[in-house]
């Protein structure tokens, strides 16, 4: 496992003193919020899947948007509270696995991979107030006609096969999408939103993605195009943690107590990490 430790830096709020982040061989011992508040130092478990502008390495220190926000948790934490938070980031690049992992784990524990909220899921376990309003996206091959209307969709895309990320919303929306649409078009899986990516630029695909990965994909060459007709923004992300922690009011308590959505601090973070285009399309979706 990598190991990497960052200082203690300022950050985009006038907060200041950001947490440690750390990737430790066992991850630490479990602590409540109450004991937390008794130490006035705590050691935060943060698992997280890789994904590009979320939780990525820059030149060897782990950033992202996802990282960055639960950064400035912990300097707020700080100011307000008196306690010291240590992030200890732990990466697990099987999404399957990280979900059952926090749902599973002990006090001290946060998860971020982009996770719907969902009513669902609530019943699994805990979630912070959204940190970001997604949009979906329907794609295609840039030669592929441009898709006005769901009506043209069967004798547009015949010969074209529905492509999901299995066991996502994403999935449920393509087969709603054939369902009402398309009864005959043919459903295949993939694993991961590269594969779906790298399996619609070769043609004869339709698909689901964030619109984050779309633009992204569009940057480095992929010849796709995006069907605005298709466009979802009916979810959004959340932190996870395990059902009843202590830490869930806390987190709850940063989003409300300083709106950290709507503030300009929130919008840097988007722009940095994921580009002014996307940055805009995300807070109007908001």
């Amino acid at each position: 496992m990598r190991h990497s430790r960052c200082p203690l830096v300022v950050f985009l709020v006038a907060l200041v003193l950001a947490a440690c982040a750390a990737e430790p061989d066992d991850p630490p011992d479990a602590i409540s919020w109450d004991e937390a508040q008794l130490d006035g130092a705590a050691t935060l478990t943060a698992w997280y899947v890789p994904a590009n502008g979320f939780a990525y390495a820059d030149d060897g220190r782990l950033t992202g948007v996802t990282v960055e926000i639960l950064r400035t948790f912990a300097a707020w934490v700080d100011e307000t509270h008196g306690v010291e938070v240590t992030l200890a980031f732990t990466e697990e690049p099987d999404w399957s696995v990280f979900y059952d992992t926090v749902a599973a784990a002990d006090e001290g524990t946060v998860g971020m991979g982009n996770v719907t909220i969902t009513e669902e899921r609530r019943t699994e376990l805990d979630f912070s107030p959204p940190y970001l309003e997604n949009v979906a996206v329907l794609i295609s091959h840039a030669d592929d006609p441009e898709l006005s209307s769901f009506n043209t969709l069967p004798e547009d895309f015949a010969d074209h096969t529905l492509l999901a990320f299995e066991g996502t919303l994403h999935e449920e929306r393509l087969r709603a999408l054939r369902e009402a649409h398309a009864p005959e078009l043919d459903l295949a899986f993939a694993s991961s939103n590269d594969a779906i990516v790298e399996a619609v630029a070769d043609g004869g695909h339709l698909a689901y993605i964030d619109v984050y990965n779309y633009h992204r994909a569009r940057e480095a060459g992929a010849p796709l195009q995006r069907h605005a007709v298709g466009d979802d923004a009916a979810e959004a992300f959340g932190y996870i943690l395990p059902p009843g922690s202590s830490w869930t009011p806390v987190l709850e308590g940063f989003f409300q107590e300083t709106d950290f959505t709507a503030t300009a601090a929130y919008r840097q973070i988007l722009e940095t990490h994921l580009g002014a285009e996307v940055a805009a399309l995300l807070l109007d979706a908001s």
